[in-house]
């Protein structure tokens, strides 16, 4: 059964077609909700589409149109969040949904951030993302998925394996996010805390390399109302 374990309240509605349903709170115990982050009715829909590789419609989510203008002042802070994630040792990439409004997606392979099969973030881990919090502001929301490769447990079945590889990626997806308060950054400001496990592969599983580039975290970072607002009255498009 294709399962997506989200941080957000379970009151919270899917305001998205397509969306996958939120878990049952019966299987927390199978890696269901972890940290106890807040977010909203949007950060459902987005989430699922940004994590399921489909592109986000940020701006249809939140009925938001922008101008010129004020697309070019909430690209300026996706550059700074861009930065501080390529200060942090990650990869990213400053892109734009649908509707032109920009967002970052942050890649943190698993090797840097947790030992092999572990989910508590290293020394050198909080370093990095103690770096990487620094350069987030407060009218930013962020969506975090982990994954992993397809790699099999020692005496478990295959579907036994992909479950407890999809509890391995929520653990690790909820660990950044838990660290990532502590240095400031908002609880509200997740919208989605979710393991996808196996799903979603960027690499080819029959290969070292390929398993090493499924084995991570994506970030994505993306304008929050507030910051739409404030941009389209600074930019005189209110």
């Amino acid at each position: 059964m294709k399962t997506k374990i989200s941080a957000i309240f379970l009151s919270v509605l899917l305001v998205l077609s397509g969306c996958s349903t939120i878990q049952n709170a019966s299987n927390k115990a199978k890696g269901g909700t972890i940290g106890g982050v807040a977010g909203g009715a949007l950060g459902a829909g987005i989430g699922a589409l940004i994590g399921k590789g489909k592109g986000a419609a940020i701006g249809a989510a939140i009925g938001a149109v922008v101008g010129a203008g004020t697309g070019v002042l909430i690209g300026h802070k996706m550059d700074k969040a861009k930065k501080a994630a390529l200060a942090a040792g990650a990869e990213a990439e400053v892109t734009k949904d649908e509707n032109g409004i920009s967002y970052v997606k942050v890649n943190f392979p698993a090797g840097i951030l947790f030992a092999s099969g572990k989910s508590d973030l290293t020394a050198d881990a909080q370093s990095s993302l103690a770096t990487f919090a620094a350069g987030l502001e407060s009218d930013m929301d962020l969506y975090i998925n982990g994954y992993t490769d397809n790699v099999g447990f020692r005496g478990k079945t295959a579907e036994q394996s992909k479950e407890l590889n999809k509890e391995l990626s929520v653990k690790r997806a909820s660990s950044v996010s838990s660290f990532l308060m502590t240095k400031g950054v908002k609880g509200s400001q997740f919208k989605e805390v979710t393991g996808y496990g196996e799903e979603n592969p960027v690499g080819d599983n029959s290969t070292a390399a390929g398993r090493e580039q499924n084995r991570r975290v994506e970030i994505f970072i993306a304008p929050s109302q507030d910051m739409i607002n404030s941009a389209k009255k600074e930019a005189g498009e209110a």
